[in-house]
């Protein structure tokens, strides 16, 4: 039996390009997501209750990916030198192009624009199509004994950022997460990143990221 998949709402934010957007859902962070249903499913009485969990989790399209699913693919913590199964990653190139991610709930809005419920950390690109909303239950859905593979074996610091102010909160925790492909580590090389349109100019030396320009753009 084929089951048909409604988007039931929308994300909005900065992430104009897929460049930028972390890796996995930040948490305490600073970068709001909107999440805009559509109009066959602006009814309030489906979010009934919802303002009592903390937490939920979210069911997406990948919509900006365009390559079909692999095998095997090249994880970003393992410096995209080394293959593994795609069933034991995250990736994107899936046989079903579906996202899940843990996204804390800051409140729900009634406006003028419609439905929609305000969350942080999400690391989504903007219009991407949510599937569905489920709540994060405690006592079944977090196990601290967890055992999580090869992300265990793998030292992520955060980069220190150079170049930016401290007010600009968002970018920071943009740019910590270290955004490069993984694959790349030259000093020299100048990268771009567009969030909530402005591009970000840097480039990286060692731990530190190095914020060359901020331009608005037009």
């Amino acid at each position: 039996m084929q089951i048909e998949l409604h988007t039931i709402a929308i994300a909005h934010n900065g992430f104009t390009d897929k460049f930028g957007i972390p890796r996995q859902p930040l948490q305490d962070s600073a970068i709001e997501t909107r999440i805009v249903f559509e109009p066959e499913f602006r009814n309030p009485d489906a979010l009934r209750g919802i303002e009592g969990f903390s937490h939920l989790w979210l069911l997406w399209g990948f919509s900006a990916n365009k390559t079909t699913w692999s095998p095997t693919v090249r994880p970003p913590r393992l410096g995209g030198n080394k293959r593994m199964g795609v069933f034991a990653t995250r990736s994107p190139y899936r046989p079903n192009p579906i996202g899940l991610s843990a996204v804390r709930l800051l409140r729900v809005e009634q406006t003028t624009k419609g439905l929609a419920l305000v969350v942080s950390g999400a690391d989504l690109l903007d219009g991407t199509p949510i599937y569905d909303i489920k709540p994060y239950i405690r006592y079944s859905d977090a196990h601290p004994e967890a055992v999580s593979g090869f992300v265990d074996q793998v030292d992520y610091p955060k980069l220190r950022i150079e170049g930016i102010s401290k007010d600009e909160q968002e970018l920071r925790e943009i740019l910590e997460q270290d955004p490069r492909p993984a694959y790349q580590d030259n000093k020299d090389r100048i990268y771009k990143l567009d969030y909530k349109g402005i591009t970000v100019s840097f480039r990286v030396d060692g731990d530190t990221l190095y914020v060359e320009a901020i331009t608005k753009n037009k």
